[in-house]
């Protein structure tokens, strides 16, 4: 928030800069004038942010991937990440989230937590170690 809150302020005063030079068409982004940046702009803007953080080269579109992956390992609700990801469908989801160890690891946690009885190192006599809500009658 406070980068954009900076970035509202620059272009404040490019709007006062351009005087009568500006057009204002509603762009978040925009040229000095308030027209919309090519979107060679964006990719060139783009390719320089990869090489200069020292991360592999990818495009633009990689990165809604990774955002959208990012909050899967989060465990951020689907709805919020519709909501964020500006997804109509919790279909969009199996399209860009990726499965990843990290996720893999924390549902084994989660599902080894629930299963297994605290502080045991696993099924003893009495009942198999598993918790009685989750035993099916014998």
């Amino acid at each position: 928030m406070d980068l954009l809150r900076t970035h509202k302020v620059r272009q404040e005063a490019e709007r006062a800069a351009a005087g009568d030079k500006w057009t204002d068409e509603g762009w978040l982004f925009a040229t000095e004038t308030g027209r919309g940046t090519s979107p060679r702009t964006d990719y060139d803007d783009w390719k320089e942010l990869l090489s200069d953080a020292k991360v592999r080269d990818g495009r633009l579109h990689d990165a809604r991937h990774t955002a959208a992956t990012v909050l899967l390992i989060l465990g951020v609700s689907e709805r919020a990440v519709m909501g964020l990801m500006g997804w109509s469908s919790t279909a969009m989801a199996a399209r860009y989230q990726h499965m990843v160890d990290t996720v893999r690891s924390s549902i084994a946690q989660q599902v080894d937590g629930l299963i297994w009885k605290p502080g045991g190192d696993g099924p003893d006599d009495d009942d198999d170690g598993l918790s009685g809500a989750l035993v099916p009658a014998h």
